[in-house]
């Protein structure tokens, strides 16, 4: 025999599995990682008590102001991110949900990416030093560097890495300081022939650059949009394809002759 259901019975009855299917919506995990604002560091100092960049077999410079790398934090990525946590990010000017396939490589254990994240971070020193020997016509020479940063990941830091190389060796080329005493900050990936690439999560560090008292921020031209969207007060963007645009803005800005490009 069958019997009809009223309305609000039936109402109940179909509204169960929605309230079903909306509950494990919120309690599944999501393929997504949140992250803030991380450390930067000044390349041209120390970090956590160590030398950054360490020159032997070549006459340094000493140098003033700071070229800081800029990160980004992000949850582990075995840490379980739900529908709430993306919620809560997605209204935040200091959080920012990013797929973790875009953070981290997919399908790997947590050491595994570790060991991934610190060759990616050899790899990229080796051509930070390489673009900038090759940039001032002394790669033949023999001159050793050394790039030590606890606890970083990643190919970001590249085009920093160059940049206090040639400060160190070279500054502006005429006697001055790339910086010319400001904080620059600044995040790109390069290889070997001086060309920047794009990294992500440049709206976090741009936060983290000025909190850290950055007023001048190197940014991949590709980027710039990302860059201007939630950019901080007096925060200035440079935006770079090569080392050399790099080093040419950068001196233009410090000698205040030609023009600095913009975003």
């Amino acid at each position: 025999m069958l019997s009809r259901l009223t309305r609000p019975q039936a109402l109940a009855v179909l509204s169960a599995p929605v309230v079903a299917l909306l509950a494990t919506a919120v309690a599944a995990p999501l393929p997504f990682s949140v992250a803030q604002p991380g450390l930067t560091a000044n390349v041209l100092g120390e970090n956590k008590g160590t030398q950054v960049i360490t020159i032997t077999g070549a006459p340094v410079r000493e140098t003033s102001g700071q070229l800081r790398m800029t990160t980004i934090e992000a949850t582990s990525p075995d840490t379980r991110v739900g529908l709430p946590d993306v919620i809560d990010s997605w209204f935040s000017t200091e959080q920012a949900v990013m797929p973790r396939d875009s953070v981290y490589p997919s399908g790997d254990s947590v050491k595994e990416i570790e060991q991934y994240n610190r060759k990616q971070m050899k790899e990229s020193q080796d051509e930070a030093t390489r673009a900038a020997l090759d940039y001032l016509n002394r790669e033949d020479e023999n001159i050793g560097v050394t790039l030590e940063l606890a606890d970083v990941g990643g190919p970001s830091a590249g085009l920093l890495f160059s940049l206090g190389i040639i400060d160190k060796l070279d500054g502006d080329g005429s006697g001055g300081d790339l910086t010319g005493g400001r904080v620059i900050a600044g995040t790109g990936t390069i290889d070997a022939n001086g060309a920047v690439g794009a990294v992500g999560g440049v709206p976090l560090k741009t936060q983290a650059a000025k909190r850290d008292g950055a007023t001048v921020f190197l940014v991949p031209k590709d980027e710039c949009s990302d860059a201007r969207a939630e950019l901080p007060d007096g925060l200035r963007l440079v935006p770079v394809t090569t080392l050399k645009s790099a080093v040419d803005a950068l001196v233009a800005l410090e000698k205040g002759t030609g023009e600095v490009p913009g975003c």
